[in-house]
């Protein structure tokens, strides 16, 4: 046997490709290359097999060996594809069966003595294995759980590659195989979450928070420091309802792609991604320099992005957030691959009114110039304010709701959201969108969604007069909706139009 072929799968972003690993013996000098345009670490993986072969005592031929990965015309990233490309090599050379490993996916990184070692990426290069009709694929045993989250494809927990090897020849025998220690899926990831008990007082900010929540707004906060903004967006996650199936996964791939994932759990709880102020354009929305990495929208996706200090963010950054937060996804281009990940988030923005901080009531305590308070909250654009549904004005916390004592805690409010969101979800059935938040403005002003004219009334003015947008103007549509379904009514009326409104009177204010 001179030919040997297994397969492998190249991720780009959180997709795969399945990739057929093709290695031939041939006469001629001693050898070992790769091509099928391999990175850096992928092309170094003839030293990795030559010595993982060695240690194990399995047999290289001493012969021409030439290991292609098709289609070559896509990109092979990553120490993944030592495995298959060992595998191959023992088929060509007629130490592995051919037909036991033609049609098995293989992933994993060798280490010099053989041990099979985990790498990023594995669920959604078995997904997209899954989706391609394998049925076996062979995984580290670190990444075992991981793969065995897919459904419908049996998973090889692999420890070493002479262990593999063994098998596979066992089998081609017709021998019997000692009992593979059962794989069993990721367990849940059922951490706590922060209370709104918690925040004391503040119950503007507790029902700008419960309409953020059912509806899936963005939302921001304007106030000075240690009324407690963090707090409360750190409390919106445990008013979301858990992550369904799909995008539980989806979120999962992610962090598997950045090889974050806590515990190697599957993430059914909506993320909460804090990035810092300094961070780049690469950490926020993705990129980098060589292999192309989720940011931190994506890391958010189907979760919260917070931004806390939103001024301090450098301005190309925040206006980055412009085209994710309409689309839904953010795509990164390079010369050779355009990479698109999911960024199906929702922001909040947390700041101060000024640099000291103190520019709040009367600002009489403030050393900030006149100047510096207008540019500073001045690097939050119009445009990229003008997608954020809520403003809200956080005043700092009293004596009185100090003695007040706890507030409502967040399984209360978490009951009446998803009631508010089951109501949007049979509304909009059969339609590509599940929350207010997504319904185009043309859907809400025309057709059976259209309200009176009665009832629009102000917000009519509001665009009349300029001080609505129009892309304002269906935000306090979607607003509205979610408020009666929040008031348990069939469709917004004038009282819910003039609540919507004045969630984003401060930014109206502020025009």
């Amino acid at each position: 046997m001179t030919l040997g072929r297994t397969r492998a799968v190249a991720v780009t972003g959180i997709e795969g490709r399945v990739v057929a690993v093709e290695a031939d013996v041939s006469s001629g000098l001693p050898t070992f290359t790769v091509s099928g345009l391999p990175d850096a670490s992928c092309a170094q993986s003839p030293d990795r097999v030559r010595a993982a072969l060695g240690n194990c005592n399995l047999p290289l031929p001493k012969q021409r060996i030439t290991v292609n990965l098709s289609p070559a015309s896509l990109p092979k990233q990553g120490a993944g594809f030592d495995l298959a490309i060992a595998i191959a090599t023992l088929t060509a050379g007629g130490t592995v069966p051919p037909d036991v490993v033609a049609e098995v996916v293989h992933i994993g990184e060798l280490g010099l003595d053989g041990a099979v070692r985990p790498v990023p990426g594995v669920l959604p290069a078995v997904l997209a294995a899954a989706d391609a009709g394998v049925r076996t694929v062979a995984v580290a045993a670190a990444n075992a759980a991981e793969a065995a989250l897919v459904d419908g494809v049996e998973v090889i927990a692999v420890r070493r590659l002479d262990e593999l090897v063994h098998r596979y020849v066992t089998i081609a025998r017709g021998g019997v195989l000692s009992e593979d220690e059962p794989v069993t899926p990721l367990p849940p990831d059922e951490g706590t979450q922060p209370d709104l008990a918690d925040v004391a007082g503040q119950p503007e900010a507790r029902f700008a928070l419960e309409v953020a929540a059912a509806g899936g707004h963005h939302m921001s906060m304007l106030g000075p420091p240690g009324a407690g903004k963090t707090m409360i967006a750190e409390r919106l996650p445990g008013l979301l309802p858990g992550l369904r199936r799909s995008e539980a996964l989806e979120v999962t791939a992610v962090h598997s792609v950045l090889g974050v994932l806590s515990d190697s759990v599957l993430v059914q709880r909506p993320p909460f991604v804090a990035p810092h102020h300094g961070a780049s354009m690469a950490a926020i929305i993705g990129g980098g320099s060589g292999r192309v990495r989720p940011g931190a929208v994506s890391r958010a996706s189907s979760g919260v992005l917070f931004l806390d200090e939103a001024p301090e963010f450098r301005r190309d950054v925040l206006d980055a957030l412009r085209q994710p937060l309409e689309a839904g996804r953010v795509s990164i281009a390079r010369a050779d691959r355009n990479v698109s990940y999911p960024a199906r988030f929702q922001l909040v923005l947390a700041a101060n009114p000024c640099p000291c901080g103190k520019a709040f009531g009367k600002g009489a305590d403030c050393t900030c110039s006149p100047l510096r308070r207008r540019t500073y909250l001045a690097r939050l654009s119009g445009p990229l304010m003008d997608r954020v549904d809520l403003h809200l004005t956080v005043h700092p916390v009293t004596k009185a709701a100090l003695r007040a004592g706890p507030g409502e805690p967040s399984a209360s409010v978490a009951a009446r959201v998803v009631e508010a969101r089951q109501r949007q979800e049979d509304r909009w059935r059969g339609r590509p969108w599940r929350l207010n938040s997504q319904v185009p403005g043309p859907v809400l002003r025309s057709g059976e969604w259209r309200l009176p004219a009665p009832t629009t009334r102000l917000i009519d003015s509001a665009l009349e007069s300029g001080a609505l947008t129009l892309r304002g103007y269906d935000r306090v549509l979607r607003l509205a909706w979610t408020l009666s379904d929040l008031d348990e009514s069939a469709r917004p009326g004038p009282q819910q139009l003039m609540q919507a409104l004045g969630l984003r009177a401060p930014a109206l204010e502020a025009a």
